[in-house]
């Protein structure tokens, strides 16, 4: 065994039950980036960025992520097709197999922490068959002291082995790839695939158990930022909605992109030491921070190159429309750097509607709000999942359901209790079509969005007018600063009326049809802010 880097005394991957390995520990970036490189297993781009190929899956397969049904999740966790139960005894056979496959191996290990609050600091050790996987989460964990290597101790273990192969009948998987849980021995373990965001959802989803059940605190799949008058907005949505995309504005201070915690202590903290944000027609006008992030330490994933050059092809979707960099937070200019925020004082629900229907802009009733977040709709779109190519209708609870290991209504009941206390406003955001469907309408062009969000935070929307939609009692303004008056509600901007009407009923269906299996939690509140389909649907 030789296992050489910065660490403390006591570490060694001997206790994970790797044997014989040559271990690096807690390299620089530029060590793994330089490292990938050499190996074959990146190009080098033209901004400084590494860029690398994860292989089959460029996206998570949530079929394949278990979490080991136990003592502890027995009786708390919410069982069925997003937490699907997994053996104990299968695991520990697993986790035998995966730990003597990485055994003999040239593998890199890597201590880190997750939770910015120092009341709710998680440590992690990682331990990674490829040196990329490793700066990726040099990059999205946060990174302790030179001093604090010296005393580490773990709490948490990620072991990521993309080249073993589960064989199912013997291991109890679905498939040869898989991501599972395991709360009692603390572990996260996942091979048969190279998708790096298994490793940071793995941990997220840890937290989102962890974080409700034992600590009092809401555990949130949302973006935050703070203004220069110290108010917070956070803005929860799936991949693909918005979320790092609207978070990074220049005019505020960036707490994080995708995960935090809202304490009791009237908090809200960061998960996370960085950022992952798709780069699908990525340009510097439009995303100047994004833009400006991807330098050397970030590491691009699945992006093509201009021919003939090592310059990255942003537009391209050629291996997937799921294009993806990861760079630490610091590589982003306006942060607030302890990564802590204040109660918020807006929400933004961001939704990506394929349909069409719903506007681009809307403030939510309380009970509209808690309907909404436990409806969590949108569309998912191309490549942030396995086997999507175009936009499909879904919903998950709490806009983050395949990360969320306890009921959604154990979160909806934390988050209406917190909105109550702070007096948040809550707005619903379509950054999806407008003018009709996919594939007759046009995306919601940024711009439009970002403008309607500023002004929601500015207060420029408290005093004009509203119109009610009349299917899903949405308030709608009818005039917004640096927006077409005519986008702002949805049907005007539909060629065929009476089709918008079939649409927006058909969309109206669904909602209450999903919402059918949480309605004996619901109160009447809730129930009331429903959509209410005509009687011609």
């Amino acid at each position: 065994m030789q296992e050489n880097g910065l660490k403390s005394n006591e570490a060694s991957v001997k206790e994970l039950g790797i044997k014989d390995a040559i271990v690096h520990w807690n390299l620089s970036a530029d060590e793994l980036a330089k490292i990938s490189v050499e190996k074959g297993m990146a190009q080098e781009t033209s901004t400084g960025a590494i860029n690398v190929n994860t292989g089959e899956f460029t996206g998570r397969s949530p079929k394949d992520r278990f979490i080991v049904r136990d003592e502890i999740t027995e009786d708390s966790v919410w069982w069925g097709n997003i937490n699907i139960p997994f053996e104990p005894a299968k695991f520990d056979a697993l986790y035998d197999r995966v730990t003597e496959y990485l055994s003999g191996k040239e593998i890199y290990a890597r201590d880190s922490y997750v939770c910015a609050d120092p009341k709710y600091r998680t440590n992690v050790r990682v331990v990674t068959e490829l040196p990329w996987s490793n700066l990726f989460t040099f990059n999205m964990f946060l990174r302790p002291t030179l001093e604090e290597f010296k005393n580490f101790t773990p709490e948490w273990t990620v072991v990521c082995a993309p080249g073993f192969m589960a064989v199912p009948d013997r291991d109890g998987t679905r498939q040869h790839n898989f991501a599972i849980l395991n709360f009692k021995r603390k572990i996260a373990l996942i091979g048969g695939t190279g998708y790096t965001g298994e490793m940071k959802k793995g941990i997220f989803s840890a937290l989102n158990f962890i974080l409700p059940h034992q600590k009092d605190t809401l555990a949130m799949h949302c973006s935050a930022n703070v203004g220069e008058d110290g108010d917070t907005a956070i803005f929860f949505g799936l991949s693909g909605t918005g979320k790092t995309t609207l978070s990074a504005d220049p005019n505020r201070k960036l707490i994080g992109d995708d995960e935090h915690g809202w304490t009791s202590e009237n908090t809200v903290f960061n998960f996370e030491g960085g950022c992952y944000a798709k780069v699908i027609d990525l340009s510097e006008e439009k995303e100047p921070d994004i833009w400006n992030a991807i330098k050397p330490g970030a590491l691009l994933e699945n992006i093509t190159f201009k021919e003939g050059t090592n310059e990255p092809d942003y537009t391209s979707g050629k291996i997937t429309e799921n294009t993806r960099v990861s760079y630490p937070i610091y590589h982003i200019n306006n942060i607030q750097e302890s990564s802590v925020g204040a109660n918020p004082k807006n929400i933004f629900f961001l939704t990506c509607d394929a349909s069409g229907v719903l506007p681009p802009i809307s403030k939510l009733t309380p009970g509209q709000a808690m309907f909404h977040f436990i409806s969590g709709y949108t569309a998912k779109v191309a490549g942030t999942e396995a086997g999507i190519t175009e936009p499909v209708s879904a919903f998950s609870a709490c806009f983050g359901a395949p990360f969320m290991p306890l009921h959604p209504t154990k979160y909806a009941e934390m988050l209406g209790q917190k909105m109550e206390a702070a007096g948040v406003n809550v707005w619903l955001v379509n950054t999806g079509w407008s003018g009709g469907a996919y594939g007759t309408g046009s995306r919601m062009k940024l711009k439009f969005t970002r403008a309607m969000i500023t002004a929601a935070l500015e207060g420029k929307l408290e005093n004009v007018a509203y119109t009610t939609h009349n299917v899903f009692g949405l308030a709608m303004p009818n005039e917004c600063p640096n927006v077409p008056t005519e986008i702002l509600s949805p049907k005007n901007t539909w060629a065929d009326k009476a089709a918008y009407d079939v649409e927006a009923n058909k969309l109206a269906v669904k909602f209450n049809e999903n919402f059918a299996k949480f309605k004996e939690y619901a109160s009447d509140e809730i129930l009331a802010g429903a959509p209410k389909v005509s009687a011609q649907a």
